[in-house]
């Protein structure tokens, strides 16, 4: 099989002119960068604000593994299925960080023939939006630093600036670091810290803003530093939202791409699930409703952050709510979740799933919490046997969800039939759809429900300085927020090692920063990184330049 450059390479695609028009845009409602991609207009927004939306399909997936479980690849292979069977259909995804494109994860475009293209282009610079939230934010850092050398009027404690710096790459070096070195004209000298693109709150912010004007408002509600006398300092404080969502005027507009089989597909915006929200823009899915009659998008790494996240937080913000959830899993990841190795999980090993389907039931069981029917999707692997693929059938049949196989890595559109058809008789029957959580119980509260009910935890402990932070939130009237728990993405505990479901354990909250212009509270555990580092063998080691000029090495 070609590798997925390859047969990005491939594709017979068509303008991006085309595209819009078989989604119900005109042309004078897309801002073209190039024959593939585009911009939405505003004014598309609001011709379309009356529209009836469509069916919000959300796709989630079951704990990452080594051996991967292709969740965007099976959003797109659902979505291109959709159109096949008749429905209209748009997809709305997250845009690539180039941190894990040049490191070990990889893109975020999907793979095989289910991918959205042009796959380089979306992979590396796109439209420039991880670029413009970049710069918008180190803009704020410069403007507060400036203002502490220009006198300091507000009188900010450097000990206590809370905006750091951002990079759209993996960068360990700069992860903690001493600025403003080398005498009086250079600044004051202080303590700063760089975090992924991905991980800052600008992004968190551009995802959940309705519009530049609500835009400008959340950035200046920022919560940037304390002053010697502990009174908080906004970015409205520092005059730098203004200038900044000048920065995001154009960034704030969902960008327009098509899938391998001209499905059109919404990309936008792309916290992490680990560290932020997980999920694209509140713009660009609601845009997405109200073009098809199926929108179909989805949240990062496994329900139990992504997912809850979608659920409790954008759906929450968007007042949008979904009709059907897609469970992603693979027959190789609950072997793995079973105890077997990497190198061995192509042997059938019935045994092994019967030990490793806990993992699948926990999700299929927190996910029926909100009250939405769920599909179980089992993405397909060569080496799968029926054997293995029918325990996995009666499994879910066992914990009262729906259940298909999908092979649209391999073969598109023709391998999600079956599943397009599930998730549309799901949409179709009623569901009753509730958050997890009142919004208005505390922080503390907030944490427990979500620690016990979709984690399994016991119960959870707050280190001094995590307590110590969320008192002082409180104060600042953050208590009727949600909560954004950054956890590792590897098990549903805060420890990365406990795979399957783990039981008898507690969660422990280690820090918390209040994203007050975003309108959430993270509460962070164990040792989540908000600057990733690069592997000892990168991916920017195979992606170079051929004799043609053409890229290769990128998947």
């Amino acid at each position: 099989m070609l590798s997925d450059i390859e047969i990005a390479k491939n594709a017979k695609m068509k303008s991006i002119f085309e595209i819009a028009e078989s989604a119900g845009i005109s042309s004078d409602e897309i801002e073209p960068y190039g024959k593939y991609k585009a911009k939405l207009s505003d004014s598309l927004f609001e011709r379309t604000s009356n529209e009836k939306d469509g069916k919000l399909i959300l796709v989630t997936a079951v704990n990452p593994t080594p051996a991967g479980e292709g969740k965007t690849t099976v959003t797109i292979g659902l979505g291109q299925a959709m159109s096949a069977i008749g429905k209209k259909a748009v997809i709305a995804l997250r845009e690539p960080s180039l941190g894990p494109v040049f490191g070990i994860k990889g893109g975020a475009a999907g793979g095989g023939y289910s991918q959205v293209v042009p796959m380089e282009d979306i992979n590396l610079h796109f439209t420039g939006d991880m670029h413009a939230i970049t710069s918008a934010n180190n803009l704020m850092c410069a403007l507060l630093d400036n203002h502490i050398q220009q006198g300091n009027e507000l009188g900010i404690d450097p000990r206590r600036v809370l905006v750091k710096r951002c990079l759209d790459m993996n960068d360990r070096a700069l992860r903690n670091i001493v600025i403003s070195l080398g005498g009086k004209l250079n600044g004051v000298p202080r303590e700063d810290h760089f975090i992924i693109t991905v991980a800052s709150e600008v992004m968190a912010i551009l995802c959940l803003a309705e519009d530049i004007f609500d835009l400008k408002e959340r950035l200046g509600r920022i919560l940037v530093a304390y002053t010697y006398d502990g009174k908080p300092v906004y970015c409205s404080d520092i005059k730098a939202n203004g200038s900044m969502a000048v920065l995001l005027k154009e960034a704030i507009k969902p960008n327009l791409v098509q899938t391998l089989e001209n499905t059109p597909a919404i990309m936008h915006g792309g916290p992490f699930a680990n560290i932020a929200h997980g999920c694209n823009s509140v713009r660009a899915t609601k845009l997405a409703l109200k073009l098809g009659d199926y929108c179909i998008t989805e949240a990062g790494f496994g329900s139990d952050l992504g997912a809850e996240k979608f659920l409790d937080i954008k759906c929450r913000f968007a007042g949008i709510k979904p009709s059907c959830i897609v469970l992603v899993s693979t027959v190789r990841s609950m072997k793995y979740n079973g105890g077997v190795e990497k190198n061995k999980l192509a042997e059938e090993n019935i045994e092994a799933l019967k030990k490793g389907c806990v993992n699948l039931g926990a999700h299929i069981e927190n996910l029926k919490k909100f009250g939405v029917n769920v599909v179980v999707a089992i993405n397909h692997f060569y080496a799968d046997t029926d054997a293995e693929i029918a325990f996995v059938e009666e499994y879910c049949k066992e914990k009262g969800a729906e259940f298909a196989v999908t092979k649209c890595f391999a073969e598109g559109s023709k391998g999600s039939v079956e599943l397009a058809k599930k998730v549309v008789e799901a949409c179709d029957k009623e569901s009753d759809f509730k958050f997890l959580y009142d919004i208005n119980s505390s922080i503390y509260e907030k944490v427990e429900t979500i620690a016990k009910e979709i984690y399994g935890a016991d119960g959870v402990d707050f280190s001094a300085e995590a307590k110590k932070s969320i008192d002082e939130f409180i104060e600042l009237g953050a208590n009727k927020m949600p909560v954004c728990i950054a956890k590792t993405q590897y098990s549903l505990s805060d420890n990365p090692k406990l795979l399957g479901r783990p039981k008898n354990f507690r969660i422990t909250i280690s820090s918390a920063e209040l994203s007050n212009g975003a309108g959430f509270v993270v509460c962070r555990t164990g040792a989540v990184m908000t600057m990733p580092g690069l592997s000892k063998a990168p991916a920017a080691y195979k992606i170079d330049i051929d004799e043609n000029g053409e890229t290769v090495g990128l998947f």
